[in-house]
């Protein structure tokens, strides 16, 4: 289905000026919109993917606490060990 078939078949609601304020969509195209949007890989590793968004959270706020203390280290040494 092209982006003109899917333009061609939803319609606009308009509010008292005539301005559009939403858009109904079919349920099939809808379907397969969820579908497209759900089989997108995040681009992440599968090891990010599935990280817990607490332990995500936990990390950054680490990061900072060290930031902060001075325990920081040459961008030279991050890379260190690091096979590209």
């Amino acid at each position: 289905m092209t982006i003109g078939n899917i333009q061609a078949s939803v319609k606009y609601v308009t509010n008292a000026a005539g301005e559009k304020t939403d858009v109904l969509v079919p349920v099939e195209i809808w379907e397969k919109l969820m579908e497209a949007l759900q089989s997108q890989p995040s681009g992440l590793d599968p090891i990010d993917e599935n990280e817990p968004n607490a332990q995500i959270l936990a990390d950054l706020q680490e990061s900072i606490r060290q930031g902060k203390a001075g325990e920081t280290f040459p961008l030279s040494e991050l890379w260190d060990g690091i096979d590209v």
